[in-house]
């Protein structure tokens, strides 16, 4: 059957090196579901197998400890660590990074508004996503304020006109910027000492990575799959923590 040809596969790892060279905002033709469904898990393993590589590599020297994780483990039940962490935080996560890599005026909205929450809950409050305290729902109205005013804004016609144009000439740029911020942001889950700080580039590779393969599965199958990938890679972490545990 083709779905088992390794030539196949080798094809998906090939057109997402291509992409990633050069990236694009258009593709064709059109492909079955068993083939999108196949180039993701495809591309899912090599992100796995990439990310056991680094870490074991990471391992020989250092021992960092997820702070983020260790704090959600400690305050919710396993079922709603897996929830949360499984789910909902990719789904934020997706948003925020991936979503408005097409542009549209409502995809940009969204991402601002999860931006507003992301840097009001860690710049301002030094607080946790997931925190539900007195500050939530000051941050969840900044998201909202947020992205309804890049929404109006976005919306003026030549405004909108100005960016589309921007997303296809330095699409490149956006791709690249989504996946470095997404990667580099996940320094947060650990303890900001200066030999993090300095291993950053190192210690959030495997984030940097998957960023660059979501935002690719985001260009070429839509949202879903992305978020998807996303969802299926916190869930099996989340879920071998919980069974060490």
């Amino acid at each position: 059957m083709p779905f088992f040809k390794i030539k196949r596969y080798y094809q998906f790892i090939s057109n997402f090196m291509a992409f990633v060279k050069s990236p694009k905002t258009s593709f064709a033709p059109k492909l079955t579901i068993q083939d999108k469904l196949a180039e993701s898990l495809t591309l899912f393993l090599v992100k796995f197998i990439f990310s056991i590589a680094v870490a074991s590599l990471i391992g020989t020297f250092y021992e960092p400890q997820n702070l983020t994780d260790k704090s959600m483990s400690e305050r919710f039940t396993p079922i709603v660590f897996l929830l949360t962490g499984g789910i909902i935080l990719p789904l934020f996560e997706e948003v925020m990074f991936r979503l408005s890599l097409i542009f549209k005026p409502i995809y940009v909205a969204l991402s601002s508004a999860c931006f507003g929450y992301y840097f009001c809950t860690k710049l301002i409050f030094n607080s946790r996503l997931s925190l539900v305290d007195d500050t939530f729902g000051f941050r969840i109205g900044t998201a909202i304020l947020l992205g309804s005013l890049v929404f109006i804004v976005l919306n003026n016609q030549n405004v909108k006109k100005r960016l589309q144009s921007l997303w296809v000439k330095k699409f490149d740029l956006i791709y690249y910027s989504s996946a470095i911020l997404f990667g580099w942001l996940h320094i947060l889950n650990f303890e900001l000492s200066y030999l993090n700080l300095l291993l950053t580039p190192i210690l959030t590779l495997p984030q940097l990575f998957s960023g660059l393969i979501t935002g690719y599965l985001r260009l070429k199958f839509g949202f879903l799959y992305p978020l998807s990938f996303h969802i299926l890679t916190n869930s099996i972490l989340i879920g071998l923590s919980i069974f060490i545990e």
